[in-house]
């Protein structure tokens, strides 16, 4: 039996969720809040921590701005399963424009997980202030890779100090995908319309 292209995304889209919840599941019942441990020397840890707003531990707005930011992220998810949907239908959409929005979705659909359930399954996880646990749950963060320490002209850090989980790495490797390589689709079905 021969998967059709919209099953085969959605068996994509359902593993990388799987694998998400899987991984931060694991650290949140394994490891301690700021545990830290070396995989591969020191640029590449697991590193517990839990955040209240977006990819890659950057915060927005508070308890307001979690509460915009979980709704928008279960539109953008909507609208794309609606653009895939209907891009599986087209003859000339390529393979990777579908892979790429789908890692896009997969990861969205992750962090809304999350932020919905994460506070009812573990209240200790609930933002800080939330009115309530469900929608407020912080996201699982632990993936850190500090590749070294920087002191230009003045300004300190850490290249690529964030601390982030899968969800968000198939957000940005496929939104990375789709403008380097799949451009020319979005371009010549711009032109098109």
């Amino acid at each position: 039996m021969k998967l059709s292209k919209g099953k085969k995304l959605i068996i994509l889209g359902i593993a990388m969720v799987v694998i998400d919840q899987i991984i931060k599941v694991l650290v949140k019942t394994n490891m301690d809040l700021g545990e830290s441990i070396n995989v591969i020397g020191d640029w590449f840890k697991l590193n517990f921590v839990l955040n209240d707003g977006m990819a890659f531990g950057m915060a927005f707005g508070g308890v307001a701005g979690k509460l915009i930011l979980s709704l928008f992220r279960v539109a953008l998810s909507a609208g794309l399963i609606w653009w895939i949907s209907k891009l599986c239908k087209r003859q000339d959409t390529p393979t990777g424009v579908l892979v790429g929005l789908t890692l896009i979705t997969a990861g969205a659909i992750g962090n809304i997980i999350d932020c919905f359930f994460y506070g009812l399954i573990w209240p200790e996880t609930t933002m800080a202030g939330a009115p309530f646990a469900f929608m407020f749950g912080q996201v699982v963060d632990m993936f850190y890779f500090p590749l070294f320490d920087y002191d230009f002209w003045g300004f300190k850090g850490t290249f690529f100090g964030a601390v982030f989980n899968f969800a968000d790495a198939c957000v940005t490797c496929g939104a990375a995908y789709l403008l380097l390589f799949q451009y020319k689709f979005f371009s010549k079905d711009e032109k098109n319309s």
